[in-house]
C-alpha cells in the first residue's frame, strides 16, 4: 500500500502542501466538524479504481461529520502529518504503526489483530536459478517496497535474518518505492528477488497492474512469520474529544466484513472474521520494536 504519487511528493513538508492535495465533500464547516484522513495512494495507475469515495461516504454517514481525504506519498509522511496535527487519522500496517505509537505523540485508535499466516513472501521469476533463500549470494539484488513497510521490508528482513542473510554483506538492497514497483524491477531484471505481501501473488493472472504476472510466472523462495497486529488506524492527539469518540465508534463499523466488497483494496489487509481492538495498549506493538531492531531501526524511542 505504498505507491507514491508525484503530485503529492512533498506533501509531508507542510500543512499547506497537504491541503493542496486534498479532496473534500462540498460545503463549508468548522475545523472541529471535519475529519482529515491521510491515506497512501494504492496505485499510481489512473485506470485502477480505488474505493476512496465509498470510504469517505461511509465515514461521513457513521460520524455525521465531513471527511476530507488526502493522498500522502509514503508511510513517514502520513505519520508526520498526524503527529503535527495536520491530519486527524491515517491507516497503517503494523511496523509504521509501532513507529508512530512509540513517538508518544500519535495514538492507535483501532487495530486489527494479525494471524499466524505468513505476512510476506520473497518472489523470483519462474526461470530464476534461485531455488531457496540459501541460494542468495552477495551479488543478488533484493527489491523492497519502502523502508517503513511491514510486508515490503521489515518482515522479509526478519525472514532473511533468520536465514543468516544480512543486507550489504549477503545481498544488495533496492528500495523501489512501492510493491508494484518492486514487481517492475523484477520484470526488468533490476532485481533478482522482490519481497512483498503474500496478498499480491493471489492476484496473478487477473490483469491487475498491481501484480503484472500470470500464474506460474513467479514463485516464492521464502515466507515470513505472521504479525501480532495487521493494521491500525492512527489518530492525532490534538483532535477534539468529540471527533475522537465519533471515530472510535465509526471505524469498526465502517471497516467491517459487511463492507468488505465495497471497500475493496482497503480491506485486503484486514483479516476476515476478526474483531478490531479499540484503543490497543502500547505493549501490543513491542514485537514490532524487537523485529525492527534486526533491520537496525530503533523505533523504541523514536524522536
Amino acid at each position: 500500500m505504498s505507491a507514491p504519487l508525484a503530485a503529492c511528493a512533498l506533501a509531508a513538508a507542510s500543512a499547506l502542501a497537504l491541503a493542496s492535495c486534498t479532496t473534500s465533500s462540498s460545503g463549508t464547516t468548522s475545523d472541529d466538524d471535519v475529519i482529515r484522513f491521510a491515506t497512501l495512494p494504492l496505485t499510481d495507475d489512473p485506470s485502477v479504481e480505488t474505493p476512496v469515495d465509498a470510504m469517505q461516504e461511509l465515514l461521513e454517514q457513521e460520524t455525521g461529520m465531513q471527511v476530507e481525504i488526502t493522498d500522502v506519498p509514503n508511510y513517514s509522511a502520513v505519520i508526520e502529518a498526524i503527529r503535527a496535527g495536520h491530519e486527524d487519522i491515517g491507516i497503517m500496517s503494523g511496523f509504521p504503526s509501532a513507529l508512530a505509537v512509540n513517538t508518544g505523540e500519535v495514538d492507535s485508535l483501532v487495530a486489527w489483530p494479525g494471524t499466524d499466516e505468513p505476512v510476506s513472501t520473497c518472489l523470483v521469476l519462474d526461470d530464476s536459478p534461485l531455488q531457496s533463500l540459501a541460494d542468495i549470494t552477495p551479488e543478488t539484488t533484493i527489491a523492497f517496497a519502502d523502508p517503513a513497510s511491514s510486508s515490503g521490508f521489515f518482515m522479509p528482513t526478519h525472514m532473511l535474518h533468520e536465514a543468516g542473510l544480512t543486507a550489504g554483506e549477503d545481498f544488495q538492497e533496492l528500495f523501489s518505492g512501492g510493491h508494484d514497483r518492486s514487481f517492475i524491477a523484477l520484470q526488468e531484471g533490476q532485481a533478482d528477488v522482490a519481497c512483498t505481501s503474500t496478498i499480491f501473488p493471489t492476484m496473478a493472472g487477473q490483469g491487475d497492474p498491481m501484480f503484472p504476472f500470470d500464474e506460474g510466472e513467479t514463485r516464492s523462495i521464502g515466507e515470513s512469520i505472521g504479525m501480532p497486529i495487521s493494521l491500525t488506524f492512527l489518530g492525532s492527539q490534538s483532535m477534539s474529544a468529540e471527533k475522537r469518540e465519533a471515530l472510535l465508534a465509526a471505524i469498526p463499523a465502517v471497516f467491517s466484513d459487511e463492507n468488505r466488497d465495497v471497500l475493496g483494496l482497503y480491506m485486503e489487509a484486514m483479516p476476515e472474521g476478526l474483531e478490531p481492538i479499540v484503543e490497543p495498549d502500547r505493549e501490543l506493538f513491542q514485537p514490532f520494536v524487537d523485529i525492527a531492531a534486526i533491520a537496525d531501526v530503533d523505533i523504541s524511542d523514536l524522536e
